[in-house]
């Protein structure tokens, strides 16, 4: 059960989002390769918009493939600019994730 207060991807299913900031956390994951515990750095974003709505929640990526697809958007803030629409598709390894971006215009 994911918290209502974070922003979950549903495989198919695209979701738009608009990020007012962006911040890095380190965290303690399990490793199921290795058996144990690691220490990964996460992107994370402050959301105020989902789906077209009003919200006050955060999107986190362990994923750097997704990470280096937004890396661009974080130096000078240019993610403020822009609504990101994100489709992750496949699964475990395999995942894989869309992104269209449109300008952000505030309602």
């Amino acid at each position: 059960m994911v918290l209502a207060n974070y922003v979950e991807l549903q495989r198919g299913v695209p979701t738009r989002m608009h990020f007012t900031d962006a911040y890095f956390i380190e965290s303690l994951v399990a490793d199921r390769e290795r058996g144990g515990k690691k220490m990964v750095r996460r992107l994370t974003f402050w959301v105020d918009r989902l789906n077209g709505e009003p919200v006050a929640r955060t999107f986190s990526i362990l994923s750097e493939k997704l990470a280096a697809q937004l890396q661009p958007y974080l130096k000078g803030e240019k993610f403020k600019d822009w609504e990101f629409i994100i489709t992750k598709e496949g699964e475990g390894f395999q995942t894989e994730y869309r992104i269209e971006i449109q300008p952000f215009s505030p309602i």
